[in-house]
């Protein structure tokens, strides 16, 4: 069956690794070394990314299990450089997804997501409204890999599983794509995508990126 979708996760897929200079910048504000704030970051990220948090209650709940006390303005600078630490874009992808649509593919972003880094993608990013459709977490109240958030992208794409070629940098998100029916990839950079395209059965008429 012929591929009439692509599906795309925006971390590390559209967007470059954390921004260093956003990195250095919470590590200061906290207080806590790179490693420490790693781990106590991504503690309560997926109910950040769920709507269940707010950016406060987030960033409070991050300081107690630290040990921190985080003032008013820390919190303000910390939910500021959070929304920097995700704004690089990798061009690459960005122009292969001007190409799917070109080459008549429908494509899509379903991204584990807070409200906040949205609104500051939004105002940053004018090719997001190229996309047919975006799926944000946040605003369904669930993640990858919940089969759920897979389910609504397709039928918001009016496609179905096995005409969809998914793309993730997680190994459990990509995991649960295949289980639903998808095509996927676990995406690590341009250059191995571009290979796996060409080895790809399904693939053959794709634009390569």
């Amino acid at each position: 069956m012929a591929l009439r979708a692509v599906i795309f996760d925006y971390g590390k897929v559209l967007s470059l690794p954390p921004d260093p200079e956003a990195h250095a910048a919470l590590v200061r504000i906290t207080g806590l070394d790179a490693e420490t704030l790693d781990r106590f970051y991504w503690a309560d990220r997926d109910a950040y990314d769920k709507g269940l948090l707010t950016d406060t209650a987030y960033w409070n709940n991050l300081g107690a299990e630290a040990g921190l006390t985080l003032s008013e303005q820390s919190i303000k600078e910390l939910v500021r450089w959070d929304a920097l630490l995700w704004l690089g874009v990798n061009s690459s992808m960005i122009a292969w997804q001007l190409k799917l649509k070109q080459h008549g593919l429908l494509t899509a972003i379903l991204s584990n997501m807070t409200g906040t880094v949205h609104q500051a993608m939004k105002r940053k990013f004018d090719w997001l409204g190229r996309f047919d459709v975006q799926v944000w977490s946040y605003e369904l109240g669930t993640t990858k890999p919940d089969p759920a958030i897979y389910n609504h992208a397709l039928e918001k794409l009016d496609v179905r599983a096995e005409e969809t070629l998914f793309l993730d940098d997680r190994a459990a998100n990509v995991e649960a794509a295949v289980a639903l029916g998808m095509k996927s990839i676990l995406f690590t950079d341009v250059e191995t995508l571009r290979e796996e395209l060409r080895n790809a059965e399904w693939a053959t008429e794709l634009p390569l990126p």
